[in-house]
């Protein structure tokens, strides 16, 4: 995937000083979105179209999650319910964290997975939690539950992976590459200066001045965003290629449309994609960031446009000199004749072909894929 869009004044995503993330390429400063910001917006997306049951969750607070599962339909005191999550997680050898309870990190699971490992319990699980801890040790150790977690993995966890370091038995080989966001163009560091009105002392006026003033960074870019996904260690980690075919659909829809939320309220930054193009390469995945490496400057036809035509050039030339053309591509986007001069349109055409509305574009990638996989069970 290959995306340019122009973002207004933003704060996507902030560093440690809570202004908008930065890196130098070219040799000039341009504005970054991290690939985990984006990633993260990605997945949000799909949970406003996907039930919250097919989809995964990222915590330190599993034990607890299995323990509110546990009690679920049976007369489990919350105690007992807490010691029989405790030891259902133990097999999994997870660190521990500093609070009681946690892991030492982060774990990315199906919800559908943790279900899973209750089930395993339910119908005993108030004979078991009579047990003291050297039995009830000994029969969970006869439970399936790592396997739970190694196998029926949702699209999201399919998609972006799982690392555990110290148990490698869980770790799940990510599918799914993004780029950190980068501008096409310089950008320079700005900053809002604003006020807040205390509305009572106002009312009174026995307080003058604001009753808060504070600062906040932002820039405005047209980004260049790329994501490859690799069909091959989807389908292994879903194990079904059909929804192998639907996980890219959705990845494809979900990462176009998404858009990091940092200081939302205050910008309103919200915008679309002003081109997308999709290919599907049987080598190896090509980032195209390298058209932007001389920065694109402000002109009559203005950025996004300018950039369209690099992000052309640039694919133009890498088949044309390395060879390996796309065996799939489409695009989508929203230029017009901006000037007699340009001729953005008649180029993007002759190299990616005609424009397409998105969810045309969505469509022809999936019969596209499909059909991949159709020959290659042949």
């Amino acid at each position: 995937m290959h995306i340019l869009q122009t973002v207004p004044p933003a704060n996507l995503n902030r560093d440690d000083q809570g202004n908008p993330k930065e890196a130098y390429f070219g040799g000039v400063r341009r504005s970054r979105v991290s690939s985990q910001a984006w990633k993260r917006a990605t997945r949000v997306h799909f949970a406003e179209r996907t039930p919250v049951q097919d989809l995964a969750t990222r915590t330190r607070r599993i034990s607890g999650a299995l323990a509110g599962l546990l009690t679920d339909g049976t007369d489990l005191s919350p105690e007992d319910a807490a010691r029989l999550s405790a030891a259902l997680l133990k097999p999994l050898k997870i660190s521990e964290g500093k609070k009681e309870g946690d892991t030492a990190y982060l774990f990315f699971f199906g919800r559908r997975q943790l279900e899973d490992v209750a089930a395993l319990v339910r119908e005993r699980a108030a004979d078991l939690a009579r047990l003291d801890d050297e039995k009830l040790a000994k029969e969970i150790e006869q439970l399936p539950v790592q396997e739970k977690f190694s196998t029926g993995h949702p699209m999201d966890v399919a998609l972006f992976g799982r690392m555990v370091a110290d148990v490698p038995t869980l770790k799940v080989d990510a599918a799914t590459q993004v780029a950190h966001a980068l501008s096409t163009h310089a950008v320079e560091l700005e900053f809002d200066y604003f006020t807040a009105v205390d509305d009572e002392t106002s009312k009174k006026g026995d307080e003058p001045g604001a009753g808060m003033i504070g600062t906040i960074g932002f820039n405005s870019a047209t980004l260049y965003r790329y994501a490859t996904v690799g069909l091959h260690q989807l389908v292994h980690n879903l194990s079904d290629e059909e929804a192998a075919v639907s996980a890219v659909e959705e990845f494809v829809n979900s990462f176009a449309r998404s858009m990091p939320g940092g200081h939302g309220n205050s910008f309103a930054h919200r915008t679309l994609p002003s081109l997308v193009a999709v290919m599907v390469r049987h080598d190896q995945p090509v980032n195209l960031v390298s058209a932007f490496e001389k920065p694109v400057d402000a002109s009559s036809t203005g950025i996004a446009t300018e950039s369209a035509c690099r992000l052309a050039y640039e694919h133009a030339t890498a088949v044309r000199n390395w060879g390996g053309e796309p065996a799939f591509t489409a695009l989508c986007h929203t230029f017009a004749e901006a000037d007699p001069n340009t001729k953005v349109t008649e180029l993007l055409t002759r190299t990616f072909g005609d424009a397409i509305a998105f969810p045309e574009l969505l469509d022809g990638l999936r019969e596209h894929l499909t059909e991949v996989l159709k020959q290659g069970a042949r």
